[in-house]
């Protein structure tokens, strides 16, 4: 089937190119009949003309053009064209003295006026050449635009896949502490029976169906990253009883605004993990105001610097993650002193 598809390509390849270079003939006959009648004289005077504008165009096309001038070796495009110039000049000299000889003999007078002057022969036959050569070399741009389009667009898929893979890579190393330490509170809960272990594990199974099936979404509704945050803190407040101070403060938070999902939880996490008790509390304070220039997200958390750093894998993570979604569309600030920690994030939101 392939090579029946093959011949039948090159069978329409041959007719068109048959078909055009019987147009050219046409074309040189009118064109070197003006001014005198013997249409056949000038006709043969045409056909002898053929295969020099023939092999000179499919020179320039099939050779000049596609290996020397695409491939932008000039020099070597300058020096084979002249090479060309010269040889078809001279058989162009040998077809107006074919003229002179057979269709005139040897009467000067005799030959059509247009035949007689070698510039416009000349202008003839390099006319073709140049109109033919344009278009093969419009040709060529075009596919060679076409492939750079689609080399780009398979650079862009890979670029895109491996940014997938890293996002996903990166969502891998969040939260496995954290489950760690919920299950150990609720096996504790469990132990002693106690009324709160059902809705720990209710906040627990619609955190992880966040965690693992909301967070493939390209996008998820800020409320929903909200609600999630606020059923971390509900977990980390059974886990720590006593000692822990959470205030967080939302405010014109719009329904229908959207940011990419575990951007946020992320950095509460880092808190919990990397917070350290002050006067046997755990300090944290979470600010979120949606505003025309974009979110604002502010967390602080007591701190002791005693050589412990608070950024360790999840702020990395976090900013690999921003960088990767929001790429010059977000301000992130880190503050690390003696007595607290603390991470403002402003984002552009999309």
């Amino acid at each position: 089937m392939l090579t029946k598809k093959v011949i039948i390509k090159t069978i329409v390849h041959v007719l068109l190119h048959i078909l055009f270079w019987s147009a050219v003939l046409i074309f040189f006959t009118y064109f070197f009949s003006a001014g005198k009648d013997s249409f056949n004289n000038t006709l043969l005077f045409s056909l002898f003309l053929m295969p020099v504008t023939i092999a000179t165009t499919y020179v320039s096309i099939y050779k000049l053009i596609p290996d020397y001038l695409i491939t932008k070796r000039y020099w070597l495009f300058g020096l084979y064209s002249l090479y060309t110039f010269i040889i078809s000049g001279y058989l162009i000299m040998v077809s107006i003295f074919f003229s002179l000889i057979y269709i005139a003999n040897f009467e000067y007078e005799d030959m059509n006026p247009i035949t007689r002057n070698i510039l416009l022969v000349t202008s003839g036959v390099y006319l073709v050449v140049v109109i033919v050569s344009a278009f093969k070399l419009l040709k060529l741009n075009l596919i060679q635009a076409e492939n750079t389009k689609k080399l780009e667009t398979k650079i862009l898929e890979t670029q895109l896949k491996l940014k997938e893979q890293e996002l996903n890579y990166l969502k891998m190393q969040i939260h496995p502490h954290f489950l760690f330490n919920t299950l150990n509170t609720m096996y504790g809960f469990a132990l002693k029976k106690a009324d709160e272990t059902p809705e720990m594990i209710l906040k627990l199974s619609n955190l992880l169906d966040y965690l693992l099936y909301q967070v493939d979404k390209p996008f998820v509704l800020l409320t929903d990253e909200i609600n999630h945050i606020k059923d971390y803190i509900e977990l980390e407040k059974m886990r720590f009883n006593n000692t822990l101070d959470v205030t967080f403060i939302t405010e014109n938070i719009l329904e229908s605004t959207q940011i990419a999902p575990m951007l946020l939880l992320p950095f509460v996490e880092n808190s919990f993990k990397h917070g350290h008790l002050k006067n046997g509390v755990l300090t944290i304070k979470i600010d979120l105001k949606y505003t025309s220039d974009g979110l604002y997200f502010s967390i602080e958390n007591s701190h002791s610097n005693l050589g412990d750093t608070n950024k360790g894998i999840g702020l990395e993570n976090i900013q690999k993650r921003l960088d990767l979604l929001y790429k010059n569309n977000y301000k992130l600030n880190i503050e690390d002193s003696e007595n607290h920690f603390k991470v403002q994030l402003k984002l552009n939101t999309i």
